[in-house]
C-alpha cells in the first residue's frame, strides 16, 4: 500500500475531509466573531477606565491644591495668633494663668485669631496647648506635628490618587486582554487560511497536511482563549 493510500484510508474518502473543513470552518468562523466581540468589549472597558482614571487624577490635583491653600490659612493664622499672644504677654493684656490651660481672653488679637482657627485646625491647636508647650521640653514644637491635625481635602486628595493608580491599572489590564483577543482572531482567522485552502487541494496528502495545520492551530487558540477572561 502506497503513502497515498494509507493517508486515504485513514482519513477516509474525500467527502470525510470535506465534512472535517467545513465543521473546522464553523467553529473557527465562531470564534473569530467571539474574539472580536470580546476584544471590541476590553476596549471599551480600557476607555472607560483611562477616562476615569483621567477624571480622578484631575479631581485629585484639585483637592491637593485646595488642601495645600487651606494649610497655608492655618499656618498664617498659627503664626499671627502666636505672635499676637507673645506681645500680649509682654505687655500684659494675656496673663500666664490663661495659658495653663488656654483660654482666649475676651478683647484681644489673639483671642479672636483663636476663635477665627478652621474647624479642622482648632482641635490640633488644643491637643497641642494640652501638651502644655511652653513648659515641657517633650511637646511637640506646633500643632501641625499632631496627629489631630487633618486637612479633609489632603486626604480626599491622597484617595482619589489611589482610584486613579487603580483605574489605570485596570485600563493597562483591559488593553493586554483586548490584545490578547486579537492575538486568538489572527489564529482563528489563520484557521480559515488553513480549512479554506485545504478543499483547494487535489492531493489527499497536501489536504490532509493543510488541514493538519488548521485544527493544530485551532486547538491552540482555544487553549488561549480558555485562559482568558469573558467581559459581557
Amino acid at each position: 500500500m502506497t503513502a497515498k493510500e494509507k493517508i486515504a484510508g485513514l482519513w477516509g474518502s474525500n467527502d470525510r475531509v470535506e465534512l472535517i473543513a467545513t465543521i473546522v470552518l464553523a467553529v473557527a468562523t465562531i470564534l473569530t466573531a467571539w474574539s472580536g466581540f470580546e476584544s471590541g468589549k476590553w476596549g471599551g472597558e480600557q476607555s472607560i477606565s483611562f477616562s476615569e482614571a483621567g477624571a480622578a487624577r484631575t479631581e485629585s490635583t484639585r483637592a491637593d491644591t485646595l488642601g495645600g491653600q487651606l494649610a497655608q490659612i492655618d499656618v498664617a493664622m498659627y503664626i499671627d495668633w502666636i505672635t499676637a499672644l507673645s506681645d500680649e504677654l509682654t505687655a500684659g493684656t494675656v496673663t500666664e494663668a490663661s495659658l495653663s490651660p488656654y483660654s482666649p481672653t475676651d478683647g484681644t488679637v489673639s483671642g479672636f485669631l483663636y476663635t477665627r482657627f478652621r474647624e479642622e485646625f482648632l482641635p490640633a491647636v488644643d491637643a497641642w496647648l494640652a501638651t502644655e508647650p511652653i513648659i515641657n521640653d517633650s511637646a511637640p514644637k506646633t500643632p501641625f506635628e499632631m496627629d489631630e491635625y487633618v486637612v479633609a481635602q489632603q486626604v480626599e486628595a491622597d484617595r482619589l490618587a489611589v482610584v486613579a493608580d487603580q483605574k489605570a491599572a485596570l485600563a493597562r489590564t483591559a488593553n493586554q486582554n483586548g490584545d490578547n483577543y486579537v492575538l486568538t482572531m489572527v489564529l482563528f482567522a489563520s484557521v480559515l487560511f488553513f480549512a479554506g485552502v485545504s478543499s483547494k487541494m487535489n492531493r489527499p496528502r497536501n489536504r490532509v497536511i493543510v488541514l493538519g495545520f488548521g485544527i493544530v492551530t485551532l486547538i491552540v487558540g482555544l487553549i488561549i482563549l480558555a485562559s482568558l477572561p469573558i467581559l459581557v
